[in-house]
């Protein structure tokens, strides 16, 4: 039998060390505003701002909390000692990159957080976890141990959820989690397909893999979670990312395409076998025809996509069709404007599009996409997970109040090796896992 299923959306909240420090080569908005000075907490409220705006449309959507950074057990990891304050000091004289590094807020970004897929897919009937192991960047490699407490916090039932660990964190597994997956279906409760996209295949120097940047996920790694999480063959789909793509700067599959329900809108130079990625999830959709949305490069440039962050934009679900959530940038760039209102006007599953301000967030190389995790939860699942991190009304007043005490509206890459910025961090994240109800999920608290 067929259950009533919803697809939540989990958005990271933003952090307080919040800045440009340009750890991303491959990500072309990351490079340009390197050591620009950034702005923590308009990052932050932009982040809420988006959440509530969706939350009143009526999804249901989730909160993930940032990670503690500066993270001293990764610099201690690196042979610095000494009080903390200590440690601090030697890694900004010696090693500023390092303290960039494990400063980074990039777990805002919680398409890389994990891989999910929901219960209808999965051959125990339970919602399947697995962090991404993000071992393409070392600023991103240290996520996923917090990443999963944080997951099994939230998701903490076993008879409906189950938690895997990251994949070795090794070249040839490389994970970048949701930012390279996507689901399609007829309803969410149905069992769908779930679509795996990567880079390069680790294990066979001769296949196609691009040039210029690295290609973050292989194929190894996603077959690797399609084992884990107990996926029948009948609803896979392995599908190569254009190189030419990676090294245009489309550095995750998320940048160039974007998936819900039975409603795929991507580029033209999405796919490095368009026509067979097509057809093969199209022999494994069932209860609904696929609806393609292609953007030609003769409507939408590549690098005015990558600019824009067209597709890093959201898909979702209303009565009266799909809403695509678009950063600011789409109505800032002339083709991709006049491509919204030519997709506006058409007679296509997208029929609404709504902009978000995420300025702070894209100047670091991630869109409204970007900052969400997706995950299918059915009506006793949705009851199961701990409720503390549902964004409501109340809610999100408390976070306002609580980013408004707590975040800098300045930080500069020299303010990273402030110990007083580690205290005011441990202090707010102390207090934002007693407002979510999530228990010790840091290291600072174990």
């Amino acid at each position: 039998m067929v259950k009533h299923a919803v697809e939540a959306n989990f958005d990271g909240l933003v952090g307080p060390t919040h800045n440009y420090a340009g750890l991303s080569w491959g990500n072309v908005a990351s490079k340009s505003n390197v050591n620009a000075v950034s702005n923590p907490r308009e990052a932050a409220l932009q982040g809420l701002a988006k959440m509530k705006r969706l939350a009143d449309h009526g999804y249901v959507q989730g909160i993930l909390p940032p990670h503690e950074r500066p993270h001293i057990p990764s610099l201690r990891a690196l042979g610095f000692s000494g009080t903390d304050a200590q440690v601090l000091e030697q890694a900004a004289k010696s090693s500023p990159s390092i303290l960039a590094a494990v400063s980074s807020a990039s777990s805002m970004w919680t398409a890389n957080a994990a891989t999910v897929s929901p219960s209808a897919d999965t051959a125990d009937h339970r919602v399947h976890f697995t962090p991404a192991n993000l071992s393409a960047k070392y600023h991103r490699s240290i996520e996923h141990t917090v990443t999963g407490r944080t997951l099994k916090s939230i998701f903490a039932d076993d008879g409906y959820f189950a938690h895997h660990p990251a994949l070795p964190s090794v070249s040839h597994f490389g994970d970048e989690g949701a930012a390279n997956h996507t689901r399609l279906c007829g309803r969410y409760g149905e069992p769908g397909v779930e679509l795996f996209v990567y880079g390069q295949v680790a294990f066979n120097e001769q296949a196609p893999a691009p040039q210029k940047y690295p290609a973050r996920q292989t194929l190894e790694a996603s077959q690797a979670i399609a084992r884990l999480h107990g996926l029948k063959n009948q609803n896979l789909v392995f599908a190569q990312q254009n190189p030419a793509a990676i090294d245009a700067g489309v550095f995750h599959n998320d940048v160039i395409a974007v998936g819900n329900g039975n409603t795929l809108f991507y580029h033209d130079m999405a796919f490095l076998n368009e026509e067979q990625v097509l057809s093969d999830i199209r022999a494994r959709l069932t209860g609904a025809e696929l609806e393609a949305v292609r953007v030609s490069s003769a409507e939408v440039a590549l690098e005015d996509a990558v600019a824009s962050y067209l597709f890093n934009s959201q898909l979702l679900n209303t009565p009266d069709g799909m809403l695509l959530a678009v950063p600011g940038e789409c109505r800032d760039i002339a083709s991709v404007s006049q491509y919204l209102d030519k997709l506006l006007a058409a007679d296509g599953p997208i029929t609404a599009v709504e902009v978000f301000d995420v300025k702070q967030s894209m100047r670091n190389g991630g869109g409204p996409a970007c900052l969400r995790l997706r995950v299918v939860l059915n009506d006793d699942e949705l009851q199961a997970m701990h409720r503390g991190v549902i964004l409501t009304d109340k809610l999100y007043e408390r976070l306002t109040t609580w980013v408004a005490a707590h975040y800098r509206d300045q930080l500069a890459r020299e303010d990273l090796a402030d110990p007083m910025l580690l205290d005011e961090v441990r202090k707010a994240l102390d207090e934002l896992t007693g407002i979510l109800g999530l228990g010790s999920i840091y290291d600072f608290q174990i």
